[in-house]
């Protein structure tokens, strides 16, 4: 298996890379994502055998099933050890690692559609991110070693990525993080998870501006060719495919737990900012899993969800970028878009490459409304979107208590509430829960009025002391602090 950069023009082969090269790299030298030069193909056949292994095995085996499709520079009995290492009960604290929860049942006979939550924060930082980070964590440590190389890790982050990334690097040989994030732009207990952190090699940088500048910055830093190879610059952000990667694995567990035989459909409803979480899904969905639809849901945030209405993909400003209480959603470009308007674009690197450089760049939009292709985001691709507001997230975590004695985190909230625009009947809707409530407390407590529980090795953590430094919004300023520390 290669993989092309989403920039590539079609009869441009030399760029193309093999997994363990792309996994250490990031972004492609011209800018662009990462993808597979096919999806490979699974059949009626091989999605059966996949359903045993899940049920009779393991989420380990399966993800080692999955991943061998995708991975093949590594050897098998590696890769296995490594899904066998991450995907564990003692790391997720369940067997299942991302058990289904039913909230409404199809009555029988009654044609309406089962409603589920597929639990994604059963790790160690409460957040679907870790389900991705704690394998790119053992990937990176397996492959440093094989090379006897080490890796400075720059990333952004919104809220969970950061602590996900931390966690799962630190103690890790021959890593260091750099990890931005926007100043006093997370929640409490977002901040205290990553700040209160004293390992040496994890560094925290808060930014003076909101998520959409620290991205910005990694960015600009891997698009330094020269910087980036002298200081051995890699991403954990959603840009790395690898995590992407990761994250397509639950959605055939989720398939697997809410059918009984693969002639069954099923929708996802994704809380939407970065578009790597729902870009699994299309991945999945790419690949032959049984999506009807990807219902991609937005906050106040709204540019993914003004695109699959009108087809203008419109990024917003600093000053226009919303600060709301689903903050890991507080954001106005979606990075792993490229991905999909690259498949949706069929592949028309030079396309691709006029759109996101020269038309964002110049504009801070562009418009495909008028390319016939446009419609097929929902047709072909199984695309539908929604916004949830304030007052739509209060609602739902309210009612969502009341009727089911469940308790969502606002990110989940607003996947609910625009999954319940999208029922279609008789086909379960799996609504991907990211966070525990606990990350999220003072909106639980506007809503609920109580407090959420807490997990008893995070009690007090807000008052722990914290290492953090602030800085400007200044992409020099970040490479110099890089330099500094690996110096």
């Amino acid at each position: 298996m290669k993989y092309l950069s989403t920039r590539a023009t079609r009869t441009d082969t030399s760029g193309r890379k093999r997994f363990c090269e792309i996994l250490l790299e990031g972004l492609a030298p011209d800018g662009g994502l990462y993808l597979p030069e096919h999806y490979p193909q699974v059949d009626a056949a091989l999605l059966a055998r996949w359903r045993t292994v899940y049920r009779e095995q393991s989420y380990a085996a399966l993800a080692f099933e999955v991943l061998s499709l995708y991975i093949d520079d590594i050897p098998a009995t590696d890769l296995k050890a490594i899904c066998d290492k991450t995907y564990t009960k003692a790391v997720f604290g369940t067997e299942k690692i991302v058990p289904l929860t039913m909230l409404e049942d199809a009555a029988a006979g009654s044609g309406a559609a089962p409603l589920y939550l597929e639990a994604l924060s059963n790790g160690p930082t409460l957040a679907f991110k870790d389900m991705a980070m704690q394998l790119l964590g053992n990937l990176f440590e397996y492959e440093l070693a094989r090379r006897g190389e080490q890796l400075n890790i720059l990333g952004a982050t919104s809220g969970d990525t950061g602590s996900a990334a931390e966690y799962a690097m630190r103690g890790k040989k021959g890593v260091r993080v750099f990890m931005t994030s926007p100043a006093g732009r997370m929640s409490p207990f977002q901040q205290a998870q990553m700040f209160s952190l004293m390992d040496e090699n994890i560094h925290n940088i808060a930014v003076d501006g909101v998520f959409d500048d620290c991205q910005d910055m990694v960015k600009a830093v891997s698009n330094d060719l020269d910087f980036k190879r002298k200081y051995r610059i890699g991403t954990v952000n959603s840009i790395n495919w690898a995590r992407l990667l990761a994250q397509v694995v639950y959605y055939f567990a989720g398939y697997f737990q809410s059918t009984k035989a693969n002639s069954e459909r099923v929708c996802f409803a994704v809380p939407s900012g970065n578009f790597g979480n729902v870009c699994a899904g299309h991945v999945a969905r790419m690949m032959g899993l049984p999506i009807d639809k990807l219902v991609v849901a937005t906050n106040e945030n709204d540019v993914l969800d003004e695109f699959f209405r009108t087809g203008i993909y419109r990024v917003r400003g600093s000053a226009d970028t919303f600060e709301t209480s689903s903050p890991s959603m507080d954001i106005s470009k979606a990075s792993n878009f490229e991905r999909f308007v690259f498949d949706l674009l069929e592949r028309d690197g030079a396309l691709v490459k006029s759109l996101f450089g020269a038309a964002l760049g110049d504009n801070g939009r562009f418009d495909l409304n008028a390319d016939p292709r446009f419609g097929q985001a929902a047709q072909r691709f199984g695309f539908v979107s929604g916004k949830s507001t304030h007052a739509d997230r209060l609602r739902t975590i309210r009612q969502t208590w009341e009727r089911f004695g469940v308790m969502i985190d606002t990110h989940t909230a607003d996947a609910l509430k625009v999954a319940c625009e999208q029922l279609h009947a008789g086909v379960p809707m799996i609504v991907l829960e990211t966070a525990l409530p606990i990350k999220f407390a003072a909106t639980i407590v506007e809503a609920l009025g109580r407090e959420p529980d807490r997990p008893a090795k995070f009690e007090g953590i807000e008052a722990l002391p914290k290492r953090v430094i602030a800085m400007a919004a200044d992409v020099t300023a970040v490479k110099a602090y890089i330099a500094l520390n690996c110096a």
